[in-house]
């Protein structure tokens, strides 16, 4: 391969101060054009002017001094590798402000990228398409020219004409909207001015949509926009919206700068969510809810990523990353304060401890491995961002801020983060800035600490032996990389600053010592502590790091977790640790599995949700053993007790978690084959499709899984007429994500197939492929040679982006044999990472 060229950003002799942007979208021919009038400031005479531009067609350029004539430029030149254009003109550009004008046309492109077309059927049942925006991270260029880049910031004056009877959205508010003079159809509708901002937070969307509006507490405007004739399934995310705006604004002590949000459900869209200041776009499965069909996970799925995204809007919007290397910071951070919004607006979530399971050990699993990377990389040329938008920017970064807020405590936090956004009020700043004011604010060495956790990848096993000196427990701790391959043997010894805090059986909840291990061995003396009380570090799971406890005091530990004492997300981290220790071959399955066994009057939702993950992660090893049919019988007698606890319908005075729960295990039963659970769900199904009694939500995704797990070619059909027939997306998506569990091998082929099939939105087929992967074996193998035998058109339909790099990792997870990873290793060299939500 050819060197890479060194990439440079653009040059400072002309800068944005303010843009004048109409665009003119035509929705039939997939066009637009557009005028821009940019008030510029020219640093340094020069004779050209360097922008970012892609897939555009510049017509004409000029640019005019302040009170002086109008210079035409006499070259366009597209550099179009660096998506570049340069504007030549025939004589120098002195020093001072003055108006660049250009006009251009561009195309309505169906990549989900830039200003794109997304499809949607209308009530009636016609197909049309809307015109909407996603920018993040470097897509504005193929909008209009602008100077691309995060820390470029200028204000927006934006306009759009289009048909009059279409929804015309921006940033802004609409201030003005009136008859094009050239087609009675159009209106020219116009957006207030908008603060100083970056290019890739700017949207806009012209389609046809309903909405629901409140006010929030602090008076801003809150719209959902919804598909026509759903506006009642936006209630439910506009209710979180009008809590959530108030409570940032309280935390961060910084009013939300803007006269309203919007919030939108779009049909085509990469992300879960996107964002832009004002005007914040989804998945329709990210914000809408149907009171009767949606389950109670989407429910909390929509809370999260409304948390999300309205978090951005201080931090990331109005103080942004100075360049694309600081990205780990907006995400980590949004991705942690989103659940602290969700605690905040539903305690019954137990929130905090889905994150443990959702984000803190998922981001440990993919830490662990030999390719990880720091949660900071430097990133040089902005392609380089979809590699970093991963789980190790998303969930390591929120784990390891939720680390930081703990050791620096809530107050002192809040004091720094409001230093730190009246500090840089619509400018940019790096990841180091925010360390200075938390550690202004908290006196706290926080950059010293977080290097240690940012500018290196891996995390500690920490490994800990106590001693009873008369009434006293003396604890000796040593720290050493944890490596998912088995124990570190690498040269160097790579350290981290770890908080640690340790309780005892004297109270649970409390940490009787907090101390910060910044070497690799340390002695600590626990006063009066007796023989027969236990020890456990790592209160709350908070820590980032692995602890492997010496054989008797993990043997102290077993009761606390049989009674219930130890708190649900202590109990959660002391298995998941286990797990991933047996994994690596640190310590052996078996004393795992003897400890699982504590586990029998576990209560608690996500304590059963991780244990079925790692039970899952066993038994996928298993599957090229002979021991598979025996782990399946150990699945079918942990979860038999508690599925016959919970049975198939909810109790009164039930609540969400207990809905969760009650998916979970009889989802688990179902796919073992249990034969009562198999039973029921066979009986229920058929009732659901004769429409005798219509499942309910929280019961369609464990009942069709079981089904096409134990099912033929007509459960399938069945389940593709479902999946025709449904209104909601997330109905659409349930069913995608399932069909992959049916088991013989042309029944794979034929949901494989499915996948690429115009059935399926394009941002969902991944789903597919990756449900078919994950379901069996031969599932893994078939997914894998789906995806080599099809890979121009993937490759074509997802340019590059991170839809791609998730596809490969969903499509190889679980390969347990050197051959097959040799060959995901030629294939991985085309891609790079992958994201949730940005």
């Amino acid at each position: 391969m050819p060197a890479k060229r060194p990439f440079e950003r653009l040059p400072a002799d002309v800068s944005p101060l303010n843009y004048g942007l109409c665009l003119k979208p035509d929705l039939i021919d997939f066009t637009f054009e557009g005028k821009l009038e940019a008030a510029v400031q020219v640093k340094h005479a020069t004779n050209q002017i360097v922008m970012n531009c892609a897939d555009i067609d510049i017509i004409t350029a000029s640019y005019a001094p302040e009170g002086d004539e109008e210079v035409h430029a006499t070259g366009f030149n597209y550099q179009n590798e660096d998506e570049k254009v340069t504007l030549s003109f025939p004589s120098t550009l002195q020093k001072g402000t003055g108006t660049l004008k250009i006009d251009f046309v561009g195309e309505l492109n169906d990549k989900m990228k830039g200003f794109y077309r997304s499809k949607y059927t209308t009530p009636t049942g016609d197909t049309r398409y809307a015109a909407v925006t996603q920018f993040e991270a470097t897509d504005a260029r193929r909008a209009f020219p602008c100077w691309d880049e995060p820390a470029i910031k200028a204000t927006f004056d934006i306009s759009l004409v289009v048909p009059k009877d279409r929804v015309a959205l921006s940033n802004m508010n609409v201030i003005d909207r009136k008859p094009y003079p050239d087609d009675e159809n159009l209106v020219e509708v116009k957006f207030a001015r908008t603060p100083i901002m970056s290019t890739y937070l700017v949207a806009f969307v012209v389609g046809e949509y309903d909405f629901v509006e409140t006010r929030s507490l602090d008076g801003v405007l809150v719209r959902v926009y919804t598909p026509v004739g759903k506006a009642e399934q936006g209630k439910f995310a506009l209710e979180v919206a009008a809590k959530t705006l108030p409570f940032y604004k309280d935390y961060f002590n910084v009013p939300y700068p803007l006269p309203k949000i919007d919030l939108i459900a779009i049909a085509d869209f990469a992300a879960g969510a996107m964002e832009n200041w004002g005007l914040v776009t989804y998945r329709e499965t990210a914000l809408l809810i149907d009171p009767k069909n949606s389950c109670s996970s989407s429910r909390q799925w929509v809370a999260l990523v409304v948390g999300h995204e309205l978090a951005h809007q201080w931090f990331g919007n109005l103080v942004t990353m100075e360049w694309w290397t600081h990205l780990w910071l907006n995400e980590g951070f949004a991705s942690w304060i989103e659940y602290l919004c969700v605690d905040h607006c539903f305690p019954e979530y137990d929130i905090w401890t889905q994150f443990v399971s959702a984000d803190y050990t998922r981001a440990q699993e993919l830490d662990a491995l030999d390719n990880s990377h720091p949660i900071e990389v430097s990133v040089g040329h902005p392609s380089e961002v979809d590699e970093i938008f991963d789980a190790i920017s998303y969930s390591k970064g929120a784990s390891v801020i939720r680390m930081l807020h703990d050791y620096i405590g809530d107050e002192d936090f809040r004091k720094g983060m409001n230093l730190y956004l009246t500090k840089f009020l619509q400018k940019n700043a790096a990841t180091e800035d925010l360390w200075e004011s938390l550690e202004k604010a908290s006196g706290k060495p926080i950059a010293a600490v977080m290097n240690t956790w940012t500018k290196q990848m891996g995390f500690p096993l920490i490994y800990v032996e106590a001693e009873q000196q008369e009434d006293d427990k003396v604890l000796k701790l040593v720290q050493k990389k944890f490596c998912a391959s088995g124990p570190y043997a690498g040269e160097d010894f790579p350290m981290w600053m770890v908080p640690i805090s340790i309780c005892t059986s004297d109270d649970p909840t409390s940490a009787k010592m907090q101390v910060l291990m910044d070497k690799p061995e340390l002695t600590l003396v626990l006063k009066d502590v007796k023989p027969d009380q236990w020890v456990k570090l790592n209160l709350g799971t908070v820590g980032f790091y692995r602890t492997q406890y010496s054989p008797d005091m993990l043997e102290s530990l077993i009761p606390a977790i049989k009674d219930l004492s130890l708190p649900p997300v202590d109990r959660l981290g002391l298995q998941n640790d286990l797990f991933s220790l047996a994994r690596a071959g640190i310590i052996s399955t078996v004393e795992v599995l003897k400890v699982m066994e504590a586990f029998v009057n576990e209560p608690n939702y996500t304590v059963w949700s991780d244990l079925s993950c790692n039970l899952e992660i066993l038994s996928t090893l298993l599957s090229h053993t002979d021991f598979y049919e025996e782990i399946q019988v150990f699945v079918k007698d942990v979860f038999s007790p508690i599925g016959e606890r919970l049975g198939w319908d909810p109790k009164p005075g039930e609540g969400h978690l207990d809905a969760l729960l009650r998916g979970l295990v009889l989802g688990k039963l179902g796919k073992a084959g249990y034969k009562a659970t198999l039973e029921e769900a066979r009986r229920r199904f058929k009732d659901h499709v004769e429409g005798k009694s219509i499942l309910s939500a929280d019961l369609r995704s464990p009942v069709y899984v079981t089904i096409l797990k134990h099912g033929d070619s007509t459960t399938l059909d069945t389940m593709l007429k479902l999946h025709k027939q449904a209104d909601m997306q997330e109905e659409k998506n349930r069913i995608e994500r399932v069909l992959g569990a049916i088991s013989q091998p042309e029944l794979i082929q034929k949901v494989l197939t499915f996948a690429l099939s115009e059935e399926v939105r394009p941002q969902d087929t991944v789903s597919v492929i990756g449900g078919v992967a994950g379901g069996s074996k031969q599932g893994r193998k078939a997914a894998w040679k789906f995806v080599r035998d099809n890979w121009e058109e993937l490759y074509n339909r997802y340019q590059g982006g991170f839809l791609i790099s998730r596809l490969i990792k969903l499509t190889v997870d679980g390969f347990a044999n050197d051959k097959m990873a040799a060959e995901v290793k030629v294939r991985n060299a085309f891609c790079g990472g992958h994201s949730l939500r940005l």
